[in-house]
């Protein structure tokens, strides 16, 4: 392909766009009102999973020593027990540590102060944070094979619970953006095709005088191009603002309900979303005009 030619059809492609105003319009449009509804549902589902793994980071399973257990075996232990892929992290508890954390929630300072001695002297135990609380079930089985371990207190209600509602939020919504791009494909086909099709006897003339198909078809798929980023882009400028005022809405109005969400910042949303959005959109553009436009090739 000469530069003539590959610069001709990017010329050609921005004109159509600029002589067929409406149908431009309505191809922007379009392709931004399904990309919103498909951004406006990435985001949701990206909160959702945010919201759930900092839930799960708050989930923790506690090992108890046995009074055998030396230092050196619960250094050991919890050595072995970082080894492991499923742990994020883990905190050792002291038994004077126990005690001011189990007084401070249930007695009061005078009372604390009638112990003469610490009852949780042997109720030192290590704290585990795990990446990924679908795992703790094999990691209990692992915790408990351990030598050393005397009991391990696990959270098996919160981390099923947990499991299974980012499972199905992510199903949910996977099925939707799915739905969401197949329709927006077959709408935008069809505005390319109507778009294309009013063009007709121009693509007719042009073959007749010996146009070769690439030739034809170069300024539409270049004009589909054009149409799918500026129908991506209208989109994203939109959520950028939407999700902004509503986060400043939260804060304002819920304040107890920012405390216990926390909702993703935009910089990383639109990180995620903009690269994908921008994407579908010039895909959906390139891939409309390519087929649409070669169904009118054979005359």
């Amino acid at each position: 392909m000469r530069i003539s030619t590959f610069l001709f059809a990017i010329k050609q492609g921005f004109k159509n766009c600029v002589r067929n105003k409406l149908y431009s319009f309505v191809s922007i449009m379009t392709t931004a009102a399904c990309l919103f509804l498909f951004g406006v549902f990435f985001a949701i589902l990206l909160n959702v999973q945010h919201i759930v793994r900092n839930a799960q980071e708050g989930v923790c399973v506690t090992v108890f020593f046995t009074d055998e257990a030396t230092a050196e075996r619960k250094e050991e232990i919890n050595s072995l027990i970082m080894n492991r892929v499923e742990v994020k992290d883990t905190y050792y508890v002291t038994a004077d540590e126990a005690w001011a954390e189990f007084s401070q929630e249930y007695f009061g300072e005078e009372y604390v102060a009638g112990f003469t001695e610490n009852p949780l002297e042997k109720s030192d135990n290590l704290q585990i944070y795990m990446n990924d609380v679908s795992m703790q079930s094999a990691l209990v089985t692992y915790l408990n094979s351990l030598e050393g371990v005397r009991k391990v207190n696990e959270s098996a209600i919160t981390a099923n619970m947990l499991t299974s509602m980012d499972s199905m939020v992510t199903y949910v919504a996977i099925a939707i953006i799915i739905l969401l791009l197949v329709v927006s494909a077959f709408i935008i086909s069809n505005t390319v095709n109507l778009g294309i099709s009013l063009r007709r006897e121009e693509i007719s003339i042009m073959k007749y005088l010996g146009a070769t198909d690439f030739f034809v078809r170069a300024p539409f798929v270049v004009e589909g191009l054009i149409l799918g980023l500026f129908g991506s882009v209208v989109p994203l400028v939109a959520i950028y603002f939407m999700y902004g005022q509503a986060m400043d809405f939260l804060v304002d109005n819920f304040f107890s309900l920012q405390s216990m969400l926390a909702f993703m910042p935009i910089e990383e949303v639109m990180g995620l979303l903009a690269p994908i959005s921008i994407a579908v959109g010039v895909g959906i553009g390139f891939l409309g005009s390519f087929f649409t436009v070669r169904k009118h090739l054979r005359v």
